[in-house]
């Protein structure tokens, strides 16, 4: 059975590589794979594909998602395929590394302020995460919080279901592989898709209540 910990498979002037970063190779290729051939292929799918989740995470946030759909895009695929290859019992998930988790949460949170700053102006920003100003310290303790809860439920979430399956796999390898590997893949694209909900209605939050700020032109 696969342990908790990354292993280490071999080093680069001394930095350990673990199994997880070449895992997280192997999942940035295998996308780029498939994108590459569904484009030969089947021209209109990525299309439909992005139609799809513009539109799911439009209705998410409650408006137009444009602007925000590259990066939510982007994070619900690359957790899904990377979640999804951790069912497989001799593959290891690249979000099975806490670091690897902690970085996705990272991405979010940097995100949600780039973009509330973006929308409404760093002062507007400001003023909004500290009304009243007595609230502030609470304030960032949740964005902090939000941020560590993100990375941890995801993490905790993907690791539990490898050792589900492990443990059950090499007790009855010759019986329910196929029907375990299915959850397994179900349960990765279900953490993909809350991991992306709660993104959206972080950033959905951070841009709300104010109108982009513009620079007013004097009449001549």
């Amino acid at each position: 059975m696969r342990g908790v910990f990354p292993e280490v498979v071999f080093t680069v002037m001394n930095v350990p590589v673990r199994d997880t970063v070449i895992s997280t190779w192997f999942t940035m290729l295998l996308i780029l794979t498939m994108v590459f051939v569904v484009r030969r292929r089947w021209r209109g799918a990525l299309g439909i594909l992005v139609s799809w989740l513009l539109e799911n995470v439009s209705a998410i946030m409650g408006e137009r998602a444009d602007p925000y759909v590259s990066l939510l895009g982007t994070l619900a695929v690359f957790i899904g395929v990377a979640n999804a290859i951790g069912a497989v019992p001799i593959v290891v998930s690249p979000t099975h590394d806490i670091n690897t988790t902690v970085a996705l949460a990272l991405i979010v949170f940097f995100s949600v302020h780039y973009l509330g700053v973006k929308q409404k102006g760093l002062l507007g920003y400001l003023k909004g995460l500290a009304t009243p100003l007595f609230t502030l310290p609470l304030e960032l303790i949740g964005q902090l919080s939000r941020t560590l809860s993100l990375a941890l439920r995801l993490f905790g979430n993907v690791l539990s279901t490898e050792m589900v399956v492990a443990v059950i796999f090499s007790l009855l390898p010759l019986i329910v592989p196929v029907p375990l590997i299915a959850f397994g893949i179900f349960t990765g694209v279900l953490q993909a898709y809350i991991f992306t909900v709660l993104a959206a209605v972080y950033i959905a939050a951070a841009v709300a209540g104010n109108e982009p700020v513009k620079t007013k032109k004097k009449r001549g």
